[in-house]
Formats: C-alpha cells, sequence, structure tokens
C-alpha cells in the first residue's frame, strides 16, 4: 500500500470550462434564448457542472424552473460528449506533476463528480489515462463528493493507503471532502475563482503544479 495522492478533475487537473460552456450555449441555442454564457466571464460556473450552468443561463432569460434544467440536462451531456476536447487542456505542469509523484511511489488516482464515462473519454482524449491508478466519476457509487464514499473508492482502487492520502482540488467540495474524510487537502489557484480558496484553509494553497510535489511531501511523508 502507498501513500496516495487522489486529483479533483475539472478546474484543477484541465481546464475544461470551454468545451463545457459551448455544450450550454448549444442547449440554450436550441431552447431559442439569445442570449449566451461567455467562455471567460462564466467559466466559474461552469466548473459546478451542467445544472449550474443550465441554470445561470435560465435564470438571466426570466426561464429558470428546475423542470427545464432536468429537461435539458441529458441534451447538455449529449452536446458535450460529441465536443468534450476542443478547448480542454490540461494546466501547466499538471503531467510533470503527477508523473514526478509516480516516480516517487505515490499511487495517483482521481474523483470527479463528472459522470464517470464522460470522464474517461476526456482523459483518453487527452492521453493521460493510463496515468492515474483509479477513476471515481459522479455516478460510479451512490454517492459523489462531499460525501466521503467516493474519495475512499479511489484511494482504495488506487492502491494508497487511506492514512497517508490527501486530496487536490479546487472548491469548497473539495475541501469539505478531505475534511469528512480526516485528511488533508491541498487547493489550487489557477483555476477561475481561484482565490476564493483561501478562506476555506486547507491545509496547503499552491499557485502552480510545480509546488504540488514539496507539499504533498510535507503533508503525508
Amino acid at each position: 500500500m502507498k501513500r496516495c495522492v487522489i486529483f479533483d478533475l475539472d478546474g484543477t487537473l484541465a481546464d475544461t470550462s470551454g468545451d463545457l460552456i459551448a455544450s450550454a450555449n448549444h442547449c440554450f441555442a436550441q431552447m431559442g434564448i439569445d442570449e449566451r454564457l461567455d467562455p471567460l466571464l462564466d467559466a466559474g460556473t461552469a466548473v459546478r457542472g451542467g445544472r449550474a450552468m443550465l441554470t445561470l443561463g435560465l435564470t438571466r432569460a426570466g426561464l429558470m424552473s428546475e423542470e427545464t434544467v432536468t429537461r435539458w440536462y441529458p441534451e447538455l451531456l449529449t452536446a458535450y460528449d460529441d465536443a468534450i476536447d476542443h478547448h480542454t487542456v490540461m494546466y501547466p505542469g499538471a503531467v510533470e506533476a503527477v508523473e514526478d509523484l509516480r516516480r516517487a511511489d505515490y499511487a495517483v488516482g482521481i474523483c470527479t463528480n463528472k459522470p464517470a464515462a464522460l470522464a474517461e473519454k476526456l482523459l483518453r482524449s487527452l492521453g493521460v489515462r493510463d496515468m492515474f491508478a483509479s477513476m471515481i466519476g459522479a455516478d460510479t457509487m451512490p454517492t459523489r463528493k462531499p460525501d466521503v464514499a467516493p474519495y475512499w473508492a479511489a484511494v482504495d482502487r488506487a492502491g494508497g493507503r487511506r492514512d497517508a492520502s490527501l486530496l487536490v482540488g479546487d472548491s469548497v467540495t473539495d475541501r469539505n471532502t478531505s475534511a469528512a474524510a480526516g485528511v488533508p487537502s491541498i487547493l489550487v489557484t489557477f483555476a477561475v475563482g481561484g482565490e476564493d480558496v483561501h478562506p476555506l484553509k486547507p491545509e496547503s494553497v499552491i499557485d502552480h503544479f510545480h509546488e504540488l510535489v514539496p507539499e504533498v511531501i510535507r503533508l503525508i511523508g
């Protein structure tokens, strides 16, 4: 059993906001709504998921209802599946940091609230799936983050030690997950709204992936 680092995906390993917003805008076009989400200004909503994007756009148009969000969410997922990697890129230094951890004999995995099939497809498209020993998506388990079950599954399937693990993420969801599990969290600031992670008081905050390995060593050895 190895020391273990589990990563969030959207807003942590990869900037997926452009393709996510494009999928939401596809839905708004189909609805006949003229206003669209902005790839830059609304990127913070994008990393919160499809329902959040639909809610934002529908609210702006004065058409918000839970029924409408539920009706269009599958269409959004289909649109995203069809164009999942047109704009998405790994954050600078992410691949190198993960490889450094693997060379140092850490187990590495992913725990994301993206549907598992979409996460798998994206990781393979980016050419990085084989770097991770586990991949737990929103629908892999009966619950999702911030419940601890998906996190522990990611650790266990990666061959990691629960008592020597931590979570790297970018949001309050990741912070709450680590707190519930009683493990450290490292939150990144390079996603949209990244400075908002400081008040969450994680065990560590990093501004670039070249800072990751020393912080992992400091926190779990």
